[in-house]
């Protein structure tokens, strides 16, 4: 994405056509993906995970879209009954780092999703990633990017919130902002490729680009506080710690959060003294580096699937070869931050690897040292409270009703969350019950 203003607004009013066009898409989706007419319901799972903990023999009452009353002795008051044998009954899922406007990069590279995609192709294919993204029980995604392809998220989110098409409830953050020179695709020096994200620099320009993307409709400002274009492209820091300072105070003075690409110590130490709220992937980070996110309480989404992906990508036959330098280095990195006592986001950067498949990320979290109960509680309430999201990620009464049944109990065996029963979604069964 260049860093000129039309470009961003042009491919903003080229969205929304399509995304009118793709009404008849969602219609023809299976019956299984359509919401059930709203009603009130008695859910009667095993067990209900409230966010926190897991009560045995629980029932949850929806009235209006909201969790009306639980515990174990619920009646309901004539609402429909809907027992869930041999299931958890838990909050929606909340995806902290996706990317509903790419695919799997084995099927084709990011550069050419980037240059060789057109903008109704990628809008057709998020179409169908965030109505697999709820079908897997992710009622909530943080989109961080639109890569190249302008303020199409930001037309996604709103079609989601009219009905136009099923997916979770989306945050999303826009072209994000990058620094001139530093973010691909490049090419030979004569050329002016665009860019996967927009191109800002300077204090005049990161305030004007700030603003415009708040009042584009972005949910949250994404910067990249480095990236691959030091020598041999190493990754280095980008903005300066006085130009990410700047982009904090202009988006906090909005109501909006920031977040931070970084993978460098020294890019993610500037991220963390600017204010960020969370700091994604993190590979580089040094003990130092996690102590201050956890004295300055920034959280730390880690993708762990994503390099794990790209790895396999290459040739990696993971279970079978050694584990490459990158894995065994980032294993290592996320152990730091559990030791720092960094709040840890559920967010894997699915985009990367399959829409769908987000419990990959959660599986690698206990893989790489967390326990499944505060795996489940991260991609629940931390999440919830990470985002500042005070209506959702428990199971609460006047809380909305996103919520996922799956079959086991997924605080002692994470994979249960691929089981998936049941998804609701603001009192509305999307998947599973009575009639799917």
């Amino acid at each position: 994405m260049s860093r000129s203003a039309p470009s961003a607004r042009s491919a903003a009013g080229l969205a929304r056509p399509l995304l009118a066009a793709l009404v008849l898409l969602a219609a023809l989706a299976p019956t299984a993906a359509r919401a059930q007419a709203a009603a009130d319901w008695l859910l009667r799972p095993d067990r209900v995970f409230d966010g926190s903990e897991t009560h045995a023999g629980w029932s949850v009452l929806v009235r209006d879209g909201r969790i009306a009353a639980v515990g174990p002795d619920v009646q309901p008051n004539g609402a429909r009954t809907l027992d869930l044998p041999g299931t958890t009954l838990l909050p929606g899922l909340i995806e902290g780092h996706s990317h509903i406007l790419l695919h799997p990069y084995d099927e084709t590279p990011w550069v050419d999703q980037v240059l060789l995609e057109s903008l109704g192709e990628r809008t057709a294919r998020a179409v169908v990633h965030v109505r697999e993204t709820l079908m897997a029980g992710v009622t909530t995604a943080r989109d961080l990017g639109a890569e190249g392809a302008g303020y199409a998220d930001i037309g996604i989110r709103d079609a989601i919130e009219k009905g136009v098409i099923p997916g979770p409830r989306m945050l999303v953050s826009g072209p994000a902002m990058v620094t001139t020179g530093s973010y691909n695709p490049r090419g030979a020096p004569e050329w002016n490729l665009p860019k996967g994200a927009q191109e800002t620099d300077g204090v005049d320009d990161l305030i004007r680009v700030t603003r415009e993307q708040i009042g584009a409709g972005a949910d949250w400002i994404k910067v990249y506080a480095d990236y691959r274009w030091g020598p041999d492209g190493q990754a280095r820091p980008t903005y300066t710690q006085a130009e990410l300072d700047l982009v904090v105070e202009v988006a906090e003075s909005s109501g909006r959060r920031v977040v931070a690409h970084a993978a460098t110590a020294e890019g993610m130490e500037r991220a963390a003294r600017a204010g960020v709220r969370t700091i994604d992937h993190g590979d580089g980070g040094t003990a130092e580096t996690f102590a201050l996110m956890a004295e300055l309480g920034v959280a730390l989404c880690p993708t762990l699937a994503a390099g794990d992906a790209i790895s396999q990508y290459g040739g990696w036959r993971k279970g079978v070869d050694p584990e490459p330098a990158r894995i065994t280095a980032k294993r290592a990195s996320f152990r730091r931050a559990l030791d720092a006592g960094v709040e840890i986001c559920f967010g894997g950067d699915v985009g990367v690897y399959p829409h769908g498949d987000n419990v990959r990320e959660l599986e690698m979290m206990v893989e790489y040292g967390m326990s499944a109960a505060d795996v489940v509680r991260a991609a629940t309430s931390g999440n919830a409270r990470i985002f500042e999201l005070e209506d959702r990620g428990r199971v609460v009464p006047g809380l909305l009703a996103d919520l996922v049944a799956v079959r086991g109990d997924p605080t002692a065996d994470v994979s249960a969350l691929r089981r998936v029963e049941l998804v609701m979604k603001g009192g509305q069964i999307v998947r599973g019950g009575p009639e799917g």
